[in-house]
């Protein structure tokens, strides 16, 4: 498997001011210089993770998922070609305002844009957070991760796993079919629900504390309507998060303790017993259908449905480090 972590996410919204408040007061993101009409945001010692273009109001703009090297690159290029995927090699250009060495670009089943890359540049100076927190688990585990609302489900199944390399988790099939990727330790970097609408469902980060989430919910309440997701911890990844309501119409999970796993060992699965265990009622929601989930959490709960509390790793934070180094 060529890829080895989600890099950075681009959308398009005009709403640049709001995203600015939120990425940075709420979410505690530190705002960069970008192109004209570009807002890009960092979380760690990379140049930018989170990038806004106000050009227009499209919402999802790009995936962009990194390998180890031009080998790599060239390896998964050639095996899209070889399969008749169209692959557009990034001009200079575009790798130099993505803060690459080299890129390349395509478009899956669904018409997402994926630009695969590798050489990310680190910055100069320290990450400085929008708002006080420990920081933002990246490092080898990458950004975070990425879920979509897809038509159908089977054709982006054999793009992400047959041709990209995703190596599946686990999935569900009832509802409807939901499918969630490893492409490193995270438990998953990419995942998709066959909704039958096509739009970027959320993106997650993940704290170094679970104080950090916790403040920033008590952030977001004071925002009429900013909350979608009340806190609460899901199955699959063990993740105690909430969401929030983004000025595009898509969510943003912000969480903490996700599940580490070896991918080595790893084995796909079906699950059953929902997304969550407790909490994350949908505010969003009509009554019918948040009724429907908190049943399946409420049995969960009836049945003594655990998962193990998180064990988790050094937060892999230069900028921490540089913190504690100093202190």
């Amino acid at each position: 498997m060529e890829i080895t972590a989600l890099g950075y996410v681009g959308i398009k919204s005009s709403q640049s001011e709001q995203w600015s408040r939120m990425a940075t007061d709420l979410l505690g993101m530190q705002r960069v210089d970008g192109a004209a009409k570009v807002q890009a945001y960092r979380m760690d010692d990379r140049k930018q993770r989170l990038i806004v273009d106000g050009s227009d109001d499209s919402g999802l703009a790009v995936m962009g998922w990194e390998v180890a090297d031009a080998a790599a690159l060239d390896r998964l290029a050639g095996r899209l070609e070889d399969h008749g995927v169209k692959v557009t090699r990034g001009a200079r250009a575009l790798a130099e305002q993505r803060h690459v060495t080299e890129l390349i670009s395509v478009q899956d089943p669904a018409n997402n844009t994926i630009e695969v890359f590798w050489g990310a540049a680190r910055a100069s100076d320290p990450f400085r957070p929008g708002r006080p927190i420990s920081g933002f688990r990246t490092g080898p585990l990458g950004m975070g991760h990425v879920v979509l609302n897809v038509e159908e489900v089977e054709p982006l199944l054999q793009f992400y796993r047959d041709l990209l390399g995703f190596k599946v988790s686990d999935y569900g099939l009832t509802p409807y079919k939901l499918y969630f990727f490893h492409v490193n330790g995270r438990h998953h970097s990419f995942a998709m629900v066959g909704s039958g609408r096509r739009a970027l469902h959320h993106f997650m980060v993940e704290l170094g504390s679970l104080d950090d989430v916790g403040q920033g919910y008590d952030l977001a309440q004071l925002e009429n309507g900013r909350v979608a997701y009340t806190l609460g911890r899901h199955t699959n990844d063990h993740m105690t998060s909430f969401y929030v309501n983004t000025p595009s119409g898509f969510f943003i999970e912000y969480g903490w303790g996700g599940r580490v796993i070896d991918p080595k060992t790893w084995q796909p699965h079906e699950t059953f017993d929902g997304p969550s265990l407790w909490g994350h009622e949908r505010l969003y929601m009509p009554e019918e259908q948040r009724k429907r989930l908190r049943d399946m959490r409420l049995s969960a709960a009836a049945r003594g449905i655990r998962v193990p509390d998180p064990s988790v790793p050094p937060l892999n934070c230069p900028w921490l480090d540089t913190v504690i180094a100093q202190e």
